[in-house]
């Protein structure tokens, strides 16, 4: 009988052992999983706050208004303002957008701005409005490459014009071979690069995001 006894204690110790280390092994990974979901989260909010979408309504309406992708609108606020509406350069250009006088005031008159003044061009709504029309003219004049758009968005279309009946930058005079202006190839680089990673993090998701880096750079 004593013996019976102390091996059913046994039996029963090993079984309480035995559960007591399932339960630690499923509080463990209770615990990884909420780690994981915690640092998935933190992670996604930070390459959102490195690439934000501010005034993404508002992109999004005078992008579709004037047919212009606003992944490439936001890549380009990105690299213009960082998306400070009372951002003003050394060359007087004002906003989100970085409108320079000049273009506010050929646009104020083909877009039928009354009252039009430099002042406005930080007020979000009218810079964007602006800056998505004059994509839309660049557009239209480059035919929709978007190496030569982005250049003349910074340089100026006629710049571009110049240097593609230049062959010594560019061979065929459609493209661009060589951006004789420093900033201006830089600026092409990272707003085409930025408008990529706009379009995978918020039309793709984050995990696809992650992909794409690590396919680029590690891969």
């Amino acid at each position: 009988m004593e013996g019976n006894r102390i091996g059913a204690i046994s039996e029963g110790l090993s079984l309480i052992i035995i559960i007591s280390r399932r339960i630690r092994f499923l509080l463990m990974i209770i615990v990884l999983l909420v780690i994981g979901t915690i640092a998935a989260y933190n992670a996604k909010w930070i390459v959102r706050t490195i690439y934000p979408f501010h005034y993404r309504e508002l992109v999004t309406f005078y992008s579709e208004k004037y047919e212009v992708d606003p992944y490439l609108v936001a890549a380009i606020i990105r690299n213009e303002s960082k998306f400070n509406p009372n951002a003003i350069s050394r060359r007087e250009a004002r906003g989100l957008m970085q409108i320079a006088p000049i273009t506010g005031d050929w646009a104020s008159e083909k877009l039928n701005i009354e009252d039009f003044n430099y002042e406005d061009l930080y007020d979000p709504e009218l810079n964007i409005q602006i800056g998505t029309w004059y994509i839309n003219i660049l557009d239209k004049e480059f035919d929709s490459k978007l190496q030569l758009m982005v250049a003349a968005y910074n340089a100026g279309n006629g710049n571009v014009s110049k240097w593609l009946e230049n062959p010594e930058y560019s061979k065929d005079g459609v493209h661009l071979d060589v951006i004789p202006f420093p900033e201006t190839r830089r600026y092409v680089q990272k707003v085409l690069r930025d408008y990529e990673r706009y379009e995978i993090i918020y039309e793709q998701g984050f995990r696809r995001f992650l992909l794409h880096l690590i396919r680029k750079y590690l891969i």
